[in-house]
């Protein structure tokens, strides 16, 4: 019998050995490759990142349509693999990362910021995928091919001009003091953002939503709009608004000038019913008539005028000069060791693979409930709002799926999250280690750090620092 269980353990053996070479084969030989032409063939850390990412083939969990190993095809494993991979595929795109090595170009900054954070924390590949995937496992050198590759990427694309030499290749950068803009455009922007002539009854104007005072917010749960109507959703700030790749917690604005426009026309909002009406509002007053006409020559006054006005304005209505830029730019007085401390576990955690950039947010979109069911514990109906990025494109791995909220004056901008349900900094820190990072309880020392720290992202518009301003401030 001991004969029998030897031969049997050794048939097992042989023929798990010969699955592991296989696939070994069968990685190497599949996944993307660098074209010849590649602008990366010449850049020996972008290429030695490459191969890295080629040799742990992540690209089977993390881009779609992958020729995949045969156990992913069997009866039983499929389904339960079919699992893994919607959830790779929710957690993190690889195509544009391969399209950027492809074409020479850096990838964005959340998307440096999330590879650095699975590489420093070792979670990729996992465990279960090592077992039929030997090759996998990323050795120490590899992962810091990887980090070294990031830091190259940040300190060629991404690093701020004024940042202090040994925070060049931070996740988080210091927020430039201006932007770009036309200043003729920028003044009328302004008038318009305050000209309560915009909504249907005279009562309400942009600020009323984006008090300048209040953080860029209105400090409700959801928005209030005409007629006293409650909106569906909590008000992202119009502070670094810009920084934005999409506007709206759902994506559904590609621009500043497209998210101008929506409340305007809303009727639960602003409550106007036709662009037209309101440019006559406007041009009844001849101040608008000529200011129009100036900057905007031979174009009716209308929604594409109007808006782009107020984006131009908008553009203007970035906070820079907080504590941490201060500190990002060398003064190491600007942050007290708990800030400092702050900032480390807000890295270690997790917390900088999504807010990353000057903004430290607004790069990308993100699954609310990444690591748990946020929805079930928060309780209470699953609302349209709920369904976030899924009601614009209709795909079911963009369910819950909302814009990466800026960091900066978060101590300002509350209640927080897109429904509203964090009422206090420190609970939004501890429910968002529990539900996006793999951190499903951190301690209360890391969450009074943590909230320390973002109480240091408070900034200043036009000099003043944002939670000194008056409710008349334009």
């Amino acid at each position: 019998m001991k004969g029998v269980i030897l031969g049997i353990a050794g048939a097992g053996l042989i023929v798990y050995g010969g699955t592991v070479a296989y696939l070994t084969r069968f990685d190497h030989a599949g996944g993307p490759k660098l074209a010849a032409e590649s602008p990366t063939q010449n850049n020996a850390a972008a290429k030695a990142a490459f191969e890295v990412i080629h040799e742990a083939r992540c690209d089977y969990c993390h881009t779609k349509g992958a020729d995949l190993p045969f156990y992913f095809h069997l009866p039983v494993a499929s389904q339960l693999m079919q699992r893994d991979l919607d959830q790779g595929l929710r957690h993190f795109r690889l195509e544009p990362v391969i399209a950027a090595f492809q074409k020479g170009e850096a990838p964005t900054e959340e998307e440096l910021s999330r590879i650095e954070e699975v590489i420093r924390q070792n979670r990729m590949p996992p465990s279960m995928y090592l077992l039929m995937h030997w090759h996998a496992h990323l050795s120490e050198t590899q992962r810091q091919t990887v980090l070294n590759w990031v830091n190259d990427e940040r300190r060629k694309h991404y690093v701020a001009r004024d940042v202090a030499p040994e925070f060049t290749t931070e996740p988080v950068q210091p927020i430039p003091e201006s932007w770009p803009v036309s200043a003729d455009k920028v003044a009328l922007g302004q008038k318009l953002f305050f000209d309560k002539r915009l909504s249907g009854d005279g009562t309400l104007n942009c600020a009323s939503c984006h008090g300048l005072d209040k953080g860029g917010v209105d400090n409700l749960t959801t928005a209030t709009g005409i007629h006293g109507q409650k909106g569906p959703i909590n008000v992202p700030t119009v502070y670094n608004s810009v920084y934005n790749v999409v506007q709206f917690w759902n994506g559904r604005a590609k621009t500043l000038a497209d998210q101008a426009a929506g409340p305007v026309m809303n009727p639960v909002e602003m409550g106007s019913h036709d662009w037209n009406d309101v440019a006559a509002k406007l041009t009844a007053d001849p101040d608008y008539a000529a200011a129009f006409e100036r900057i905007y020559p031979g174009q009716p006054v209308g929604q594409n005028t109007i808006t782009d006005a107020i984006a131009e304005y908008e553009k203007t209505l970035i906070t820079p000069d907080s504590r941490f830029d201060l500190y990002l730019k060398g003064d190491k007085t600007a942050l007290s060791d708990q800030e400092k401390r702050g900032y480390e576990r807000f890295k270690a955690i997790g917390c900088s693979g999504c807010h990353s950039g000057p903004d430290m947010g607004g790069g990308a979109m993100e699954v609310m409930g990444l690591e748990g069911d946020y929805f079930k514990a928060r309780g209470g109906k699953f609302t349209d709002a709920d369904d976030g990025r899924e009601a614009i494109t209709h795909d079911p791995l963009d369910r819950s799926r909302f814009l990466i909220p800026t960091l900066r004056n978060v101590a300002l901008t509350g209640p927080w999250f897109h429904d509203g349900s964090a009422t206090t900094l420190e609970q939004a820190v501890r429910e968002m280690a529990k539900y996006q990072t793999p951190d499903e309880n951190i301690s209360d020392q890391d969450v009074s750090d943590i909230t320390a720290f973002l109480k240091t992202l408070t900034g200043k518009y036009k000099g003043t620092p944002i939670d000194k301003l008056d409710a008349s401030a334009e």
